[in-house]
């Protein structure tokens, strides 16, 4: 069981009619009885009310983030993180992030990055290309050295096309690291 509206209106510092207004909003839910619990209240009034609509400016409070959590938490919404992360700390966090993540869309329209897959992509279609040339380099070059040098083309060319699928794999055991 709860306090009355009234009584928690004197509790948080405003009139009944604000707690009344809060509730009507969806800001906070009274109990089934219509009474208030405080500590449930506190924190749906901190997660769900927006500071820079208020009409004159309160000292920030600090609330729970067990209880901001718990209200979180039964929205769906993500947790805060604990240590004693106030309301405006945890505003201030959201628009860091906000704040970068409009730099980063900046920065893509300006041409400035890339698309990740679409680059891994390049570079595969350039390492195929690579090694499908050096694949290709004994046949066309053992029977040129095999004259030059007076041996049999068909061993040369089995010779070179080993040792060059030999460095290919030694080529290929590097992992690439994409970060």
């Amino acid at each position: 069981m709860g306090i009355s509206i009234r009584a928690y209106g004197r509790q948080r510092g405003v009139s009944d009619a604000a707690v009344r207004k809060a509730i009507k909003a969806g800001r906070i839910t009274p109990a089934p009885d219509g009474t208030i619990d405080p500590a449930k209240a506190d924190a749906q009034w901190a997660a769900n009310t927006d500071t820079s609509q208020q009409r004159k400016a309160q000292a920030q409070r600090a609330v729970p983030v067990e209880a901001v959590n718990t209200v979180r938490e039964a929205t769906g919404e993500a947790a805060l993180p604990s240590g004693g992360t106030t309301l405006l700390q945890a505003r201030t966090a959201n628009e860091v992030l906000k704040a970068q993540t409009a730099k980063v869309r900046l920065a893509r329209l300006k041409g400035e990055l890339v698309d990740r897959a679409k680059a891994l992509a390049h570079v595969f279609k350039l390492a195929r290309a690579e090694r499908d040339a050096w694949l290709n380099w004994p046949a066309r070059v053992s029977s040129q050295m095999a004259a030059e040098l007076g041996v049999d083309a068909h061993a040369l060319h089995v010779l070179l096309e080993r040792e060059v699928r030999r460095h290919l794999d030694e080529l290929g055991d590097v992992a690439p690291r994409v970060d």
